[in-house]
């Protein structure tokens, strides 16, 4: 007979899933969202929590540079452009020459060109070992790409994604779907297995990296803060 997970067990993977679903947030592209969030100190003030309830180690000063950045916005908006818009048009240039680029991003988001860097070889979306391998582990979990998107599961966001569905498995709120594999037919036999083979197959072989230099290359002291969570979660 299963045991019932305890209190602690199920706080400890609500805290990962909402940290999951914050990373998420914060690597894909952005949206009037985020800018809200970044503004009224909600996202600095859930990064925090969700870091006390892990006993994760943010930067000394973690908070409170994200709110000088508001502050400095709101000095800066001009009478035809509100603090919103000027944070998100902000975030936005930063983004699309982080993650996008023209020609190449100054840091790809997704997992299988850092492995096809490690083994010197040309970086291909879609076509590549890793991003087939995530492929692969997503279906296993039940999960597909999404209708209408046409983007490689290997992307930050997805991954995170995926680790927020597992977690939220794991503390038992969210119940496998229906036409899916049996959650003991997940990889490893459980939503929880599952999650840490991911973590340590896939999420830390490259995004500690990938926080690295987000961390040496952006120009806004939001990224460098979400980057510093992502150091902070695989420390």
């Amino acid at each position: 007979m299963q045991s019932q997970p305890t209190p602690e067990h199920v706080d400890a993977w609500q805290a990962r899933a909402a940290l999951c679903e914050l990373a998420a947030f914060s690597f894909r592209y952005p949206g009037k969202e985020l800018a809200e969030a970044l503004d009224s100190g909600e996202w600095a003030d859930a990064a925090c929590e969700i870091s006390q309830t892990l006993g994760l180690s943010l930067p000394e000063g973690f908070a409170e540079q994200l709110r000088s950045e508001t502050s400095e916005n709101e000095a800066c908006a001009s009478g035809s452009e509100s603090e919103g818009d000027r944070s998100l048009h902000a975030l936005r240039a930063e983004a699309t020459r982080l993650f996008i680029g023209s020609p190449e991003p100054v840091v790809s988001p997704y997992e299988g060109v850092w492995a096809a860097l490690d083994d010197g070889v040309q970086p291909l979306l879609f076509v590549n070992p890793k991003s087939m391998e995530v492929e692969r582990f997503c279906r296993a979990c039940g999960l597909g790409r999404p209708e209408g998107t046409n983007e490689p599961l290997d992307h930050i966001g997805t991954e995170f994604e995926l680790l927020q569905y597992l977690a939220l498995l794991s503390a038992g709120i969210a119940l496998p779907a229906p036409d899916g594999p049996r959650a003991e037919d997940f990889p490893g036999g459980s939503p929880e297995a599952a999650y840490e083979a991911f973590v340590s197959e896939h999420a830390r072989f490259w995004m500690p990296r990938f926080a690295d230099k987000v961390i040496a290359e952006t120009r806004l002291p939001f990224y460098r803060s979400a980057a510093e969570l992502l150091n902070a979660f695989f420390a």
